[in-house]
């Protein structure tokens, strides 16, 4: 968390709809039958999407 509290404004939504893109990515492949290289991944990125939503809260930023 310290890590993303230390970005900036700009980092931190870019990164938002990196982890966003690539969780659309992982459930898709679920959907379509696939195997994820990774199944804990999908909770990883939802954390992650979820740590950055706060800090942009914190500071007053609505997402």
């Amino acid at each position: 968390m310290e890590e993303i509290r230390e970005m900036s404004k700009e980092e931190k939504i870019r990164k938002l709809r990196d982890l966003e893109l690539e969780l659309l990515k992982l459930r898709s492949l679920v959907r379509s039958g696939g195997a994820v290289e990774n199944p804990g991944r999908i909770r990883l990125v939802k954390r992650d999407i979820a740590r950055i939503k706060l800090a942009l809260a914190e500071e007053g930023y609505r997402v």
